[in-house]
């Protein structure tokens, strides 16, 4: 028997405009699912109910106006939930800190106001953790997001409620944002294919700056054709954006549609990060998917060194200092996540010299790696170094020592924020089967050149095909 948790967002969408299913009884099957199912996986900081109802009644009302289906916009009456980093007018917005517990929404994010346009409903919020520092989504506002494939395991981070949300049948599609890995990380480790787009693609405005231009909004799908599609929505430019993009060439969704054609890519499974080991499941997953793209008539070959270790200091010190930039009263510094304020405190010594070194030190860095990198179609590593986390392994530690955990856990993402290319995680390998019939997800990354996620997309798509990821179900999508 199909649920209406077992289609795909554009197939939900179809459904809308064929009248097959309201929006209304769509948005309720949802609700019915997080009201049993959240407390379990930590997707959801703050659930819309009374909201959500609302937009889907007004949707289910424009659908039976509608002269013709394509009148309708691209996700009408599909529940998308937004990550509680981004604003919404009116919405309790926390940011992941009990500092700002209370806080209500006073601007629409551009993101949010594209979605709205696409005709979307709003859920609620999905769980982040403080700030968005961190690669867990553990706070002081809402329970740990788990991964639905083990409830002990932490479902990454930052975006790790939103992937919580749709690896656990809770949201069709969702919007995640990446500065460090946050889309790809959670991605990994819930079975789930998310794109973090080119720099530029995807505006941060009009609250929050783009100043270092390391993160980007970005869709969490559980298939290729509907990251592509809500990436399709995304892709607008707003006045005042300080990057830009590359102009794509047609919808991101034709490229889902289209063979790739041969292409060549590069492979690195060496990390850059000192003292970071890829575990040998992690190393399955890229050898596996090495083959995997040799078969289907690729040219793969072994990247040459283009991203070294003497760039993780630096971009150390852009986290500290992006971890200021969100104000805090003085007298609340205290209430903030013990890795918080130790991140800040490195911020807050870090002078202008220092800064503008170390964006030069990237330039420099990158004016000797894209031209290496740019000689290939796409890039492929593993995701993450080791498999899903326990929850608690990173969180329960000493600040220094947590962030130690996370830079070894996460050596593979970071490079592409730094130089602004496109990443995304496929998920193609699952572990052993443990005792309750369950393996664990682990993806590996696919990174492109400068405006190249339709390449991305119809690489990643052939994949798909090849090695169907979409039935692979965890426990709990049948509760």
């Amino acid at each position: 028997m199909t649920h209406t948790h077992d289609l795909t967002a554009l197939s939900l969408a179809e459904a809308v405009r064929a009248k097959d299913l309201s929006p209304v009884e769509i948005t309720d099957h949802y609700l019915e699912r997080i009201e049993r199912v959240n407390p379990q996986v930590g997707a959801y900081v703050t659930v819309t109910a009374e909201r959500a109802r609302d937009e889907a009644r007004r949707a289910e009302k424009a659908v039976l106006e509608a002269a013709t289906p394509a009148e309708l916009p691209a996700f009408h009456g599909v529940p998308i939930p937004v990550k509680d980093l981004n604003m919404v007018n009116g919405v309790r917005v926390t940011l992941g800190s009990s500092v700002f517990s209370d806080l209500t929404g006073f601007a629409d994010d551009n993101v949010v106001v594209l979605l709205r346009e696409a005709g979307s409903v709003l859920l609620g919020k999905t769980a982040t953790p403080e700030f968005g520092l961190p690669c867990y989504t553990e706070s002081a506002v809402s329970p740990p997001a788990r991964t639905p494939w083990d409830l002990s395991r932490s479902a990454g981070g930052s975006s790790g409620g939103a992937a919580a949300a749709v690896a656990a049948g809770l949201a069709p599609i969702a919007q995640g944002s990446d500065g460090g890995g946050s889309i790809r990380i959670p991605s990994s480790v819930c079975g789930l294919f998310g794109i973090k787009p080119t720099r530029g693609r995807v505006s941060q405005g009009p609250v929050v700056p783009d100043l270092f231009g390391l993160s980007t909004n970005g869709p969490i799908a559980r298939s290729v054709r509907d990251a592509a599609a809500l990436l399709d929505v995304m892709a607008r430019p707003f006045p005042g954006d300080l990057y830009a993009a590359p102009p794509a060439q047609g919808t991101f969704l034709s490229y889902a549609d289209r063979a790739p054609g041969r292409l060549r890519i590069a492979r690195t499974a060496a990390p850059a990060v000192p003292g970071a080991e890829v575990h040998p499941d992690c190393v399955a997953a890229y050898e596996e998917a090495g083959a995997l793209l040799e078969e289907l008539g690729h040219e793969v070959v072994e990247l040459p060194p283009v991203f070294g270790p003497e760039l993780v200091p630096v971009f150390e010190m852009l986290w500290g200092v992006m971890a200021t930039m969100t104000p805090v009263d003085p007298d609340q510094e205290h209430r903030l996540q013990p890795l918080t304020q130790w991140l800040r405190e490195r911020g807050r010594k870090t002078s202008a010299e220092q800064l503008f070194r170390a964006h030069a030190s990237l330039q420099a860095a990158l004016r000797q790696a894209l031209p290496v990198m740019n000689g290939f179609d796409a890039i492929l590593s593993p995701t993450l170094a080791q498999p899903p986390a326990p929850v608690g392994h990173f969180h329960d530690q000493e600040p220094a020592e947590n962030f130690e955990r996370q830079k070894v856990f996460t050596p593979f993402c970071a490079a592409y924020n730094i130089s602004g290319q496109p990443a995304v995680n496929v998920p193609l390998h699952w572990t052993a089967p443990d005792e309750n019939g369950q393996g664990l997800p682990i993806g590996v990354m696919l990174a492109g050149r400068l405006g190249g996620e339709g390449t991305l997309i119809s690489l990643a798509a052939q994949l798909e095909e090849a090695r169907p990821w979409i039935d692979r179900k965890p426990a709990i999508w049948a509760a």
